[in-house]
C-alpha cells in the first residue's frame, strides 16, 4: 500500500491556555502527509487569534479551521470529520499533545498494513507550558492499552480515546459520534466500530498522546457517575448486556495505570 495521509482534529472553545501547545505538537511531526483541522465553537478568548497565528507561521502545512456555534465537543469533531481528506482520522483535544515529532509516522505505518483502526497507550501529567515541558514531565498516570480486549466493554472498559485512529471510510458506514451522550459519545463509537462491527484494529506499544490531568471526563465524582451512566446507556442501545456493578469494576484497571508510569 502507498502512502498513509492522517488528518488530526482539534475540537476547541475557549482554550487559549492549552490550544498553542497542541497544535505546535501537530506541527512538528515528522516523516507523514497529514492535514490540520481545528474547529472551534466560537471562541471569546484568543483561541481565534492564536489559531490565525499558527497558519501564519506554518503556511505550508494543510491546515484548514472553522469557527462557529456548535452542539458540544462531539458535534465539533463531527464537523471536522465531515471536512477531513486523509486516509486515516485521529482526534487531539486541545489540552493534549503528540508524545513525540514522529508519533504520526509510527501510526500511519500501521496502517499500511490491512487494518481499520489503531490503538496505542497515552499519559498523564500534571502541567507544562510548553510542548517540550509536557514531553518531559513526570508521568502521574500511564494508561495502557496492551492487555485491553473487546469484550471489556462490557465492563465500560475502552482503549484510550486520544490514541485511537480509525480509517475515514468507517465513518462513512458506520456513524459518527452520537450527540445522544454528553461525555461517552466516544466510549459508543469505540463500541459500535470495535465490538459490534469488530473492524480490524492493531495496538501499537507504545505511548502516542500526553494529557493534562483534569477535563471533562475526569473532573470528579458527579462526572464519574454520568460517565457510568452514560456507558451502561450506550451498551444496551447496542445490544450488550451489562450493569452498574459491573461497569465499575473496571476501576481495577485504572488503579493499575496509576501504579505504572511508563
Amino acid at each position: 500500500m502507498g502512502a498513509v495521509r492522517i488528518s488530526i482534529i482539534t475540537a476547541c472553545w475557549n482554550a487559549e491556555k492549552t490550544l498553542a501547545n497542541a497544535m505546535e505538537s501537530v506541527a512538528m511531526q515528522q516523516g507523514v502527509e497529514l492535514e490540520y483541522i481545528v474547529v472551534d465553537g466560537g471562541s471569546t478568548d484568543a483561541s481565534v487569534s492564536q489559531i490565525e497565528s499558527f497558519k501564519a507561521r506554518h503556511p505550508t502545512l494543510p491546515f484548514r479551521w472553522i469557527s462557529e456555534k456548535d452542539r458540544g465537543m462531539y458535534d465539533a469533531l463531527n464537523k471536522g470529520i465531515r471536512l477531513a481528506t486523509g486516509d486515516v482520522v485521529g482526534i487531539l483535544n486541545a489540552d493534549d499533545v503528540l508524545a513525540t515529532d514522529d508519533t504520526l509516522a509510527h501510526i500511519a505505518s500501521v496502517f499500511r498494513e490491512n487494518v481499520d483502526a489503531v490503538y496505542a497507550d497515552i499519559r498523564f501529567v500534571r502541567d507544562g507550558d510548553s510542548v517540550e515541558a509536557l514531553r518531559s514531565a513526570p508521568t502521574a498516570r500511564y494508561c495502557s492499552a496492551r492487555i485491553w480486549r473487546p469484550w471489556m466493554f462490557r465492563f465500560g472498559a475502552m482503549v484510550p480515546h486520544p490514541s485511537f485512529y480509525v480509517r475515514r471510510n468507517c465513518f462513512d458506514r458506520l456513524g459518527l459520534y452520537s450527540l445522544d451522550y454528553r461525555i461517552c459519545a466516544d466510549f459508543e463509537l469505540e463500541l459500535r466500530f470495535l465490538r459490534c462491527a469488530a473492524i480490524p484494529a492493531v495496538y501499537l506499544p507504545e505511548c502516542v498522546v500526553v494529557m493534562r490531568m483534569g477535563g471533562a471526563s475526569t473532573a470528579g465524582v458527579r462526572a464519574t457517575v454520568e460517565i457510568n451512566r452514560e456507558d451502561l446507556r450506550a451498551l444496551r442501545a447496542n445490544g450488550i448486556w451489562s450493569c452498574l456493578p459491573i461497569i465499575y469494576m473496571k476501576y481495577l484497571f485504572k488503579v493499575w495505570g496509576f501504579l505504572r508510569k511508563g
